[in-house]
């Protein structure tokens, strides 16, 4: 059978795949990825799109709904509605098993491993006390706003440039939700962007311009107001306020500039931080290396583990997150950080051998130079804590360090986005080791 885009078929949905689908296998047709369904069920899906290899469609009408199914509590996470959640149609705790099939697929797929993996949920959002009281709601502490022509700010359908006035995002935090970004006009803006910590309460309004920018002169709540320099530009001015924010974990306040990185669930960097600690075990004395160190989250933790005597090397392309990063190490005069791409700080040579590193890359995952420069003799590193928020590239990564010698240790993820497909990852790998004997990238066992 050959699909038509907006055609209607009956099929059952298999097993999930990465990125909030479910593949379904008709006999008579090509593979078919099937948003808003669950393993097992059977549907009417609509066909959404046409590949020579495959089809993607959204289930419209569910005929046999799995025992997992719940009503979505966002009107807008339906067929058609916006494409910020993919799992609004299931329990919590199935959200947590289908991330974690995703994980062991990849990792079967990609790296040749068989491994038994949990998905846990963040401190708080199973006790009924978190952000969203245990609902997988109101933990979001970032949100981006696209804006349409009208000046509505809104959210993406999926897959696509239009956007749904969705009103209050029930993801969104609470001090996200109280700015009202969503409830005003924004005349010539492209997006507008809101951000909060909910260590210092602080809030930040980003404003993209497009032509003919005008945004409204209504007051807002929030601390500061920034804009961007351009619709794709990194650089942020203030128009009121200061730059940045406070952000509170791993015991400290961290200083976080507007457009750099931190994590968006009020708990992941804590959890995260606190398994990076345990997955190296770092001594009195050590050097560690924090490759994509961001505001130096990673590097302070090791830094007041290894103490005077040893040494923490961060290195960070984005300017002001080096800034912020720099500042925040200030107490540790045994840290320093590095300016530059990755890979091509690595290239230059000069940085003095480490035995153990973390990897926060970006979803792209480590850059080729970054995983020859960790497999090759003489630089020490024989630990290396893996942070990931794509299951896809992380596998392929450990892929490349097993053909490198390096073995995987131990992986543990973390529910930090509730309501959606991505999950964050900590994997611990160890040079020369034995623990695993892993296949070519790509084998299966």
């Amino acid at each position: 059978m050959k699909y038509q885009t907006g055609q209607v078929v009956e099929m059952t949905a298999g097993d999930v795949a990465h990125g909030g689908w479910c593949v379904a296998r008709p006999v008579d047709g090509p593979v078919v990825f099937v948003r808003h369904a669950l393993p097992g069920e059977r549907v009417l899906a609509r066909i959404t799109e046409v590949t020579s290899r495959l089809a993607r469609a959204e289930a419209v009408e569910i005929l046999t709904p799995s025992p997992d199914r719940v009503i979505p509590p966002c009107p807008h996470a339906r067929p058609g509605g916006c494409g910020g959640c993919d799992w609004q149609h299931a329990a919590l705790p199935a959200q947590r098993s289908l991330k974690a099939a995703v994980i062991r697929q990849q990792l079967r797929r990609m790296a040749g491993l068989d491994r038994e993996i949990t998905v846990e949920a963040l401190p708080g959002d199973d006790a009924g006390n978190g952000p969203g009281n245990g609902q997988g709601l109101g933990w979001r502490t970032r949100v981006q706003f696209a804006v349409r022509e009208d000046g509505v700010a809104g959210l993406r359908a999926h897959r696509s440039h239009q956007v749904i006035d969705v009103g209050e995002c029930l993801i969104a935090h609470r001090a996200v939700t109280d700015l009202a970004l969503t409830g005003r006009r924004w005349p010539g803006e492209t997006s507008v962007e809101a951000l909060v910590s909910t260590g210092s309460g602080e809030r930040a309004v980003i404003v993209s311009p497009g032509r003919g920018a005008g945004t409204s002169r209504e007051p807002l709540a929030a601390d500061a107001v920034l804009r961007r320099a351009g619709p794709r530009s990194h650089r942020l001015t203030p128009v009121r306020g200061r730059g940045y924010l406070s952000q509170h974990a791993a015991g400290r306040d961290w200083r976080v500039s507007a457009g750099a990185f931190w994590q968006v669930h009020p708990a992941a960097a804590d959890a995260l931080t606190g398994a990076v600690v345990a997955s190296l075990e770092p001594q009195p004395g050590d050097a560690a290396l924090d490759l994509y160190c961001g505001a130096g989250l990673f590097a302070g933790a090791l830094a007041a583990a290894v103490g005077p005597g040893g040494t923490v090397i961060g290195v960070e392309a984005d300017d002001a997150a080096v800034r912020d990063a720099r500042h925040n190490l200030r107490e540790w005069p045994w840290a320093r950080v590095h300016r530059g791409d990755v890979a091509a700080v690595l290239a230059r040579g000069g940085l003095p051998p480490a035995r153990l590193a973390v990897a926060d890359p970006p979803r792209s995952g480590l850059a080729r130079e970054v995983i020859d420069y960790l497999g090759a003799a003489g630089h020490g590193v024989r630990r290396l804590a893996y942070v990931s928020c794509d299951p896809a590239t992380l596998a392929r990564d450990i892929g490349l360090l097993a053909g490198r010698g390096w073995a995987l240790d131990g992986l543990r993820a973390f529910d930090a986005f509730p309501m959606t497909h991505h999950v964050e990852c900590v994997a611990t790998l160890s040079a020369g080791g034995v623990t695993d004997q892993p296949g070519e990238p790509g084998s299966r066992r």
